[in-house]
C-alpha cells in the first residue's frame, strides 16, 4: 500500500493499522522520521526497540528476519527501526517476506527510514502492492503545511494558537516537524495546558520559552558544542554565565541548529558537500556565508543517527530545564560538555 505524506500531518493513516512493514523515503528525512515515530507510538504494544542500520542489513540480509522473529530480552513485544540509504534494505526485506510466506512465523513490525530513496526504488516496488506493507515518500514541507501540523499538535496538547503564531513556530523550527512538536510541548508545559484544560497561547508566551536571535550571543556556543570544540566551549560557557544568557533560549538555538543539520543532511545525501549547493539552495536551508564554514564542519561531525539521538537529548533536556529552573545553568553546562565530547568523536 502507499500513503501520501500529507496524511501523516493528521495522524497515522488507517492503512497503517494493516501493515507490519513500513518504508518511509524521500528528501524530507525529518518528516519520514516523524512518521516512523508516529507509527511506533500507535502500535498496540511497541515493546523493545531494536535499531539497525542499512549497511548492517546489506552485509547480512538474514539478520532482519532473525531479529524480527526473536523474542525480546524481557519476553515482551519488540519492533525494528532501520535507518538506511537507498535500497540498502531491499534484500533483507525480501528475505523477511519470503521466510514469512514459507511459514517462518510472525515477525515484529519493521519501520525503515531510507534517505536517498524514492517511491520508485526497488524496495518501494517490492512493498507497494502488499497489504501488509506501507510505503510513503516525504517531500520538503512548505510553511503553510507545517503551520497546519503545528495547529493540529496544539489542539492535541490543549493549546489554542492563532495562525500567525502557528507559522512562527513552524519557521522557528526550520520546518522540522519534530522540533515543532517539541516547541508545542514546551509551550503547553509553560502555560499548564492540557486537553482537559486548554489555554490560549500568545506570541509573548512563545518568546518567553526561548529567544530566536543569534544577536543574544548563542552562535559561538552553538558552534563550539556541535563542532566538538571543547577548548572554545569552556571560554563560551564562562561568557554565558557572565552575561546571564537565558539557558532555555540557548538550548532552543541548539535545537534549531540540530534541526537545520538534519535538513541539510537530507538534501546532500551521503556523498555531497555544502560547497556544491547553489546560492539559492543555501538560502533555502538557512546557510548564510558567515556560518557556512561552521555548519560544514558540523555536518562532518554528525551523521543522521547521531543527529536523531542529539535531538531527542536536547528535547528531554529542555523539559528538564523548564521544570528545574533553579539548577538550569548547571544542568545545561554539564549536558553541553557531554554533547561537545560526543561531537568530537569521529563519525
Amino acid at each position: 500500500m502507499k500513503a501520501k505524506h500529507t496524511e501523516f500531518a493528521r495522524g497515522v493513516p488507517r492503512a497503517a493499522k494493516q501493515a507490519s512493514i513500513f518504508f518511509f523515503c524521500g528528501p524530507d528525512e525529518a518528516g519520514a522520521s516523524a512518521a516512523a515515530n508516529a507509527v511506533i507510538a500507535a502500535l498496540d504494544d511497541a515493546g523493545e526497540r531494536i535499531e539497525l542500520s542499512g549497511s548492517e542489513l546489506r552485509a547480512d540480509p538474514a539478520r532482519l528476519g532473525d531479529e524480527a522473529r526473536s523474542s525480546s530480552l524481557f519476553g515482551g513485544a519488540r519492533h525494528i527501526l532501520v535507518r538506511a540509504n537507498g535500497d540498502d534494505t531491499h534484500d533483507a526485506l525480501k528475505a523477511l517476506i519470503e521466510t514469512g510466506e514459507a511459514g517462518g512465523g510472525d515477525a515484529a513490525p519493521v519501520i525503515v527510514v531510507a534517505m536517498s530513496a524514492t517511491d520508485k526504488s526497488r524496495t518501494a516496488k517490492l512493498l507497494e502492492k502488499r497489504r501488509d506493507a506501507l510505503v510513503s515518500m516525504f517531500y520538503p514541507p512548505d510553511p503553510s503545511s507545517i503551520a497546519a501540523s503545528v495547529r493540529a499538535m496544539a489542539d492535541a496538547a490543549g493549546l489554542r494558537l492563532g495562525g500567525d503564531l502557528a507559522e512562527s513556530i513552524a519557521r522557528g523550527a526550520r520546518l522540522d516537524v519534530r522540533l515543532a512538536q517539541s516547541e508545542v510541548e514546551k509551550l503547553a508545559l509553560y502555560l499548564g495546558a492540557d486537553p482537559q484544560s486548554p489555554k490560549t497561547a500568545h506570541p509573548q508566551d512563545y518568546a518567553a520559552i526561548g529567544a530566536t536571535s543569534e544577536e543574544d550571543g548563542f552562535g559561538p556556543v552553538v558552534n563550539a558544542v556541535l563542532g566538538g570544540d571543547i577548548d572554545s566551549l569552556s571560554h563560551e560557557m564562562r561568557r554565558v554565565e557572565e552575561l546571564s544568557i537565558n539557558p532555555v533560549g540557548l538550548l532552543l538555538a541548539l535545537e534549531r541548529r540540530a534541526g537545520q543539520l538534519v535538513q541539510i543532511k537530507a538534501r546532500l545525501g551521503p556523498r555531497d558537500t555544502i560547497q556544491r549547493l547553489s546560492r539559492g539552495e543555501k538560502a533555502q536551508l538557512g546557510i548564510f556565508w558567515k556560518e557556512e564554514g561552521a555548519i560544514a564542519h558540523q555536518i562532518g561531525r554528525w551523521n543522521a543517527e547521531k543527529l536523531d539521538r542529539l535531538i531527542e537529548r536536547l528535547v528531554a533536556l529542555h523539559r528538564t530545564l523548564l521544570t528545574n529552573s533553579q539548577a538550569s545553568q548547571v544542568l545545561l553546562a554539564q549536558s553541553l560538555v557531554a554533547i561537545a565530547r560526543f561531537a568530537a568523536k569521529r563519525v
